[in-house]
């Protein structure tokens, strides 16, 4: 039977750790029936089986598709779909209803986790852009060609250690005041620079590096001037501060002025090259570690994203 074009296919990331609130798809259903949504609700059980979901909702022929979680339920979803012909995922746009962990992209657009009456509203009037996505291509343990696409943003270094203890600590702790609190202190004791190499046009740097931010969109505030439809990437590298140099950096990422810390070289890029053996993360979750050279790209206007009126 197929499905109402008009039907949306709602694919629930349900938070994970102590505080979590049941009641969170209870509010959102109120917010869809009361404005009248067709939909059918998916639920993921785990990370892994996001990607699955997806694929069913596509093979099902749902052509409007929102993921209510955060950035990494969005990632795995986005990978979904663009493994799908372009005829397919063409038909098909892609929406979110904030519920994760972190929601840089959907507060990119300015989708409030706290005000699922405007999201809906917003969402229902099926506004969509093409958006650019980035994609790295790397050589895994096994000697074998992967890709990756992100929507948000890839760290490499410091940053990714963070942002990987700060998810396990809020998993646990549930606030992201006290995760991110609780992941700094293992960085006062940890190493905070990292031996790269990086290609950048035709710029080559080559030296040790504290953190480099590569966005297709906020970046977590590292990348704040990038916008998901420029066909370009913003890149910013941070070479290694000194200890007042790294508070005031911490403070001007807190503010929204990163870029105007004195440690901080940004670029603007369709694609770059790196070679290090520092972590990496896409879309806040923990990458598995390349092999050797990994390239990192844009692929312009290839996704429908329903964004606010």
């Amino acid at each position: 039977m197929a499905v109402e074009e008009s039907r949306w296919g709602v694919l629930y990331c349900p938070k994970r750790g102590l505080f979590r609130s049941s009641k969170r798809w209870a509010t959102l259903k109120r917010e869809l029936d009361a404005n009248g949504v067709l939909y059918d609700f998916v639920q993921s059980e785990s990370a892994d089986s996001v990607a699955r979901l997806m694929t069913m909702l596509v093979n099902n022929g749902y052509k409007t598709i929102i993921v209510m979680g955060g950035d990494t339920a969005l990632n795995d979803a986005l990978n979904s779909l663009m493994h799908e012909e372009k005829s397919v995922r063409d038909e098909v746009a892609l929406g979110v209803i904030p519920n994760g962990l972190a929601n840089d992209f959907a507060r990119f657009w300015g989708f409030d986790e706290n005000d699922d009456a405007q999201t809906v509203k917003w969402l229902k009037q099926r506004r969509t852009r093409k958006i650019d996505v980035g994609r790295v291509d790397y050589t895994d343990k096994k000697g074998q060609e992967q890709h990756r696409y992100f929507i948000n943003c890839i760290n490499i270094g410091l940053t990714a250690d963070i942002m990987n203890l700060r998810r396990q600590a809020r998993q646990v702790l549930g606030s992201k005041q006290l995760a991110f609190l609780w992941s700094l202190i293992p960085m006062l004791f940890h190493r905070h620079d990292y031996k790269m190499r990086l290609e950048i046009d035709y710029e080559v740097v080559e030296r040790s590096v504290m953190t480099v931010c590569i966005g297709n969109a906020l970046g977590y505030g590292q990348t704040p001037s990038a916008v998901p439809y420029s066909g370009l990437l913003d890149v910013s590298i941070v070479y290694n501060p000194k200890v007042k140099q790294f508070i005031e950096g911490l403070w001007l990422l807190v503010t929204g002025r990163f870029l105007n810390h004195r440690s901080v070289h940004p670029y603007r890029t369709r694609s770059m090259k790196v070679e290090s053996k520092a972590v990496v993360s896409i879309d806040g979750c923990l990458m598995e570690k390349p092999v050797g050279e990994y390239r990192i790209h844009v692929e312009p206007e290839v996704i429908n994203f329903l964004i606010p009126d």
